[in-house]
């Protein structure tokens, strides 16, 4: 029988977190405006993970392929999952899972086309684009962040939002924007620690091109546009008061903060990466029920 844990370890099994917590405030913006669907919700889970999956698995045997993989220092949250370097699948086998997770979730996406229309060409195409061509192209044009952000972040959500039936409304488009600057986030702190691998294997990243400083101040207005927003979007009654508590997961900021704004040239402390990643997901998931609970409200 096929050992499925390589297959895990480059899917990065531990962090397919991410496409439950922004289906779930796509969806919840969604319920908030009156719309929503535990059919459409639990296919576009499925459909998201699946290309969470695809992207990881593609970027893995990109990465061994042109030998990032075997200069990287690895961490819990950057560097690859290692299974390729230790031999326990190829990158043509790796090559082909991807592909296949990304045709899986591209069906479910064909599904919706004609229960939404139009409006979900777009979504489609761009997230097609976004799976297939971020390791080989957009990681290696310098607007790698700017594709994870959209298409591990706001896209999803608005996604999440559409296919409820109806169009999405500014709940929708407001609860997107802090899931982009999340996910931006997410890839730029985890660039720091492959600063060296990354140089010697061709990308082009914000760290590479602008250097750490910069990217760390980049990282920080990035960080606090989340929060700000929040409060905004509230202000502007975008989004309901109780959407107020996803700003109190912003806490975790202080540890990247803290390093981003006093010691960029100095390897990112573990703590600092662990909070990047529970920021996001804690975040995404109490904005998810505030407007859950609004919408019942």
């Amino acid at each position: 029988m096929t050992d499925v844990r390589p297959y895990l370890g480059i899917a990065r099994a531990p962090f397919l977190l991410l496409p439950f917590v922004l289906v779930a405030a796509g969806a919840g913006a969604a319920a908030y405006e009156g719309r929503f669907s535990w059919l459409a919700s639990g296919l576009a889970v499925i459909g998201l993970l699946l290309l969470h999956a695809a992207v990881n698995a593609l970027n893995e045997a990109s990465d061994m392929r042109r030998g990032i993989d075997t200069m990287t220092e690895r961490t819990p949250f950057s560097g690859g999952s290692g299974t390729l370097p230790a031999g326990l699948l190829t990158p043509r086998a790796a090559h082909a899972f991807g592909l296949a997770c990304a045709a899986l979730g591209g069906l479910i996406g064909l599904y919706f086309l004609p229960r939404v229309g139009w409006p979900m060409v777009p979504v489609l195409v761009f997230g097609a684009a976004a799976v297939l061509f971020y390791t080989d192209v957009f990681a290696r044009a310098g607007v790698g962040e700017l594709f994870a952000g959209l298409g591990l972040g706001l896209l999803p959500v608005w996604g999440a939002s559409l296919v409820q039936g109806g169009r999405p409304g500014l709940a929708s488009l407001a609860a997107s924007w802090p899931a982009f600057f999340m996910t931006f986030n997410l890839l730029l702190l985890n660039e720091f620690p492959d600063e060296p691998a990354d140089r010697k294997g061709g990308r082009r990243n914000l760290v590479l091109l602008l250097g750490r400083p910069a990217a760390a101040r980049i990282y920080t207005l990035a960080a606090l546009a989340v929060p700000t927003w929040l409060i905004v979007a509230v202000a502007l009654r975008f989004l309901p008061p109780l959407a107020l508590v996803a700003v109190l997961p912003s806490i975790f900021l202080v540890k990247p903060v803290a390093w981003a704004l006093t010691k960029p040239q100095e390897p990112v402390p573990i703590p600092a990466l662990a909070a990047n990643v529970v920021w996001n997901l804690a975040t995404n998931a109490l904005l998810a029920v505030a407007l859950f609970v609004a919408a019942r409200g």
